[in-house]
């Protein structure tokens, strides 16, 4: 069975929001093992992938069903 899926469905939000978790996770550690690596800069990428995950968090809840099937 095929599942159409908009644009704007929650779906696509999630993945878009764990592809750029994701992308910013790579980026922590590869600034991270540059010693001339801007500390500011580093914990506010650190603090984003927070926030990305708590989002994603929250979209994975809404997703769930709330009884099994």
């Amino acid at each position: 069975m095929t599942i159409l899926l908009d644009l704007q469905s929650p779906q696509r939000l999630c993945i878009a929001l764990q592809i750029e978790h994701a992308e910013v996770h790579a980026l922590i550690d590869q600034l991270g093992s540059h010693p001339a690596t801007d500390d500011l800069q580093l914990r506010r990428l650190k603090k984003k992938k927070l926030r990305l995950r708590d989002h994603i968090a929250q979209l994975q809840l809404f997703l769930t069903p709330k009884e099994p099937a």
